[in-house]
């Protein structure tokens, strides 16, 4: 038995059927679910981390992806959100990547984004393929080029490049606004937020200009530290 067959062997006999059958209806995804917390994955992940080299990791990870079952894609993100990878010119990217391209529900791309964010702080270069996913077809590709990119709205003390990536974040969020979706809307909403704890000028100026006509709602929430300081 494969490596990924056996660990989700292991994770099916941890599951719990009832909380299994309540995620797939709030989820609404026809994928499996088996029951499990995220804190037990996390649990779970976190030795083989440590013990797996980052070949062994990549190709259990690729293939807990590829199982399609909802905690073992959970898992797969958990292997790869490691802030130093070393070498950074492994296939982590990559896999995050092209990854994206397949989000159809917010617990596995913002698990997903959770890695693929690290990969960015690295290597900001990669921003390059992130701005290609703005346009993407997928509601949940656009919408992870913001969530993936969070670390920036985070930044207590930005340097003058991290002071132009959020500008440029800025700008797709621009170009969001007109979404009407609502998984759009509280993703430019939760950038805002965050960016406000550091630079809630910024977040005022976007919200008199390109985003005057947010929802109500999102609007509410980017000014909600705001408001509240």
């Amino acid at each position: 038995m494969s490596v990924a067959n056996s660990l989700i062997a292991e994770l099916r006999a941890l599951g719990d059927a009832q909380k299994a059958a309540e995620m797939a209806a709030y989820h609404k995804t026809a994928r499996e679910f088996l029951g499990l917390s995220t804190e037990t994955l996390e649990m779970m992940s976190r030795e083989q981390r440590r013990s797996l080299s980052l070949e062994a990791r990549c190709d259990l990870a690729q293939a807990l992806w590829e199982s399609d079952i909802h905690e073992a894609r959970i898992y797969a993100a958990k292997l790869l959100s490691q802030a130093r990878i070393r070498p950074d010119d492994s296939p982590v990217w990559q896999m995050i990547a092209a990854w994206a391209q397949e989000f159809d529900s917010w617990a596995l791309a913002d698990h997903a984004s959770i890695a693929g964010g690290k990969r960015l702080i690295a290597d900001p270069r990669r921003l390059d393929d992130v701005e290609d996913w703005t346009v993407s077809h997928n509601m949940w590709t656009r919408r992870a080029a913001l969530v993936m990119t969070l670390p920036w709205a985070r930044l207590a003390h930005p340097k003058p490049d991290d002071m132009a990536i959020r500008a440029r974040v800025l700008g797709w969020a621009a170009g969001y606004v007109h979404d009407r979706d609502r998984f759009i809307q509280k993703a430019i909403a939760w950038w805002l937020r965050d960016l406000s704890r550091r630079d809630p000028q910024a977040v005022c100026v976007f919200l008199e200009g390109p985003g005057s006509t947010l929802s109500a709602s999102a609007k509410r929430e980017a000014r909600r530290l705001i408001t509240h300081s």
